[in-house]
């Protein structure tokens, strides 16, 4: 159910937590550092303050945000170790429909990818086929590691907008 933006910015720090600690997969602490800068004057201003404590938060913090995400499409190890929304997410984006064929290059891909760059592959999928996510990987795992720390904090800054869209009321 959404929260009123109103009730968020009264809320104690427990609640808020409570309320909005998932907006960051596993990692309520941003939602803890961001109560700090309440009022919020709309849902944009809430989603830059909390993407301005995971910008601020140093490379050690950022990199465990970033481990804490899923393998996207991985089987074997859902839903046990998937989140409610990254379950919704996926399944949205018909990660949960790859043929035997897809399944095996995502994984492939999933493995390349994390031997690469020692985190999983980030991407805001509600707006991606499967193809697309595909599409992307393929093309990502080449870039250079540098880039794609940076490019998955900006993917999850975009799972976070997206998240916040379906917990806070206009």
């Amino acid at each position: 159910m959404p929260h009123r933006l109103a009730d968020l910015n009264a809320m104690d720090r427990d609640a808020f937590v409570a309320a909005l600690g998932a907006v960051f997969e596993d990692s309520s602490w941003v939602a803890a550092a961001a109560w700090d800068q309440r009022p919020f004057a709309d849902t944009d201003a809430l989603h830059a303050a909390m993407c301005g404590v995971v910008r601020a938060a140093g490379e050690e913090r950022q990199r465990a945000l970033i481990l804490a995400h899923p393998d996207l499409a991985d089987k074997a190890t859902r839903p046990a170790s998937l989140t409610a929304f990254s379950q919704t997410e996926q399944a949205r984006a018909g990660l949960n429909e790859l043929s035997e064929e897809e399944v095996q290059e995502q994984r492939a891909l999933n493995r390349a990818y994390r031997a690469r760059f020692g985190f999983p592959f980030i991407m805001a999928v509600r707006f991606s086929t499967r193809h697309q996510i595909l599409d992307a990987m393929r093309a990502r795992v080449q870039n250079a590691p540098e880039v794609e720390f940076l490019r998955a904090l900006d993917e999850i800054d975009k799972i976070a907008g997206f998240r916040l869209a379906d917990l806070v009321a206009a």
